[in-house]
């Protein structure tokens, strides 16, 4: 089976295979501290529930990552999967001065990579992504296994920050 034929298993970042807990007082303060968040993202410990997922989908799919990081923290984002252990995988950033909500960034992304390949599941943490993606017919396995922040929610939904 060619790898291309494979079918893709997507996996959000942040509170999905990434514990976010520790960079949460940068969105606690006014304003909000992007750079010390993402700055403060290569320490994250790994989820291991999410890591788990990841590896065993890697069985029989294509592993990419769908995040709503920026794009400039790309360096650190690779580095950081690969001293998890993750599988190696195309990864979709959201463009540095891209505000719009992560479910409508996501779903985009969701269904330009449909058109082409199968999408066995996607795995986010973000109710609000979980819905749409579902709505519009996608298999999704919601990560509650991270701590929930109402700050991150609302960076999420209402600032389109991540």
């Amino acid at each position: 089976m060619k790898l291309s034929s494979r079918p893709l298993a997507v996996f959000d970042l942040d509170g999905t295979l990434a514990d976010t807990a520790h960079r949460q007082r940068f969105l606690d303060r006014k304003p909000r501290d992007w750079d010390g968040f993402f700055g403060a993202a290569s320490e994250d410990p790994p989820l291991p529930e999410g890591v788990r997922m990841a590896l065993d989908s890697a069985e029989e799919c294509e592993v990419v990552y769908l995040t709503g990081r920026p794009e400039r923290c790309r360096r650190d984002t690779l580095a950081w999967l690969g001293e998890q252990g993750l599988p190696k995988g195309r990864i979709w950033m959201r463009r540095d001065n891209d505000r719009r909500p992560a479910r409508q960034t996501k779903l985009e992304v969701l269904k330009r990579l449909a058109r082409d390949r199968e999408i066995r599941v996607l795995v986010d943490d973000d109710e609000l992504v979980c819905d749409a993606a579902r709505q519009a017919g996608f298999t999704v396995v919601r990560a509650q296994w991270g701590a929930a922040s109402a700050a991150l929610k609302d960076a999420q939904e209402r600032e389109g920050r991540t």
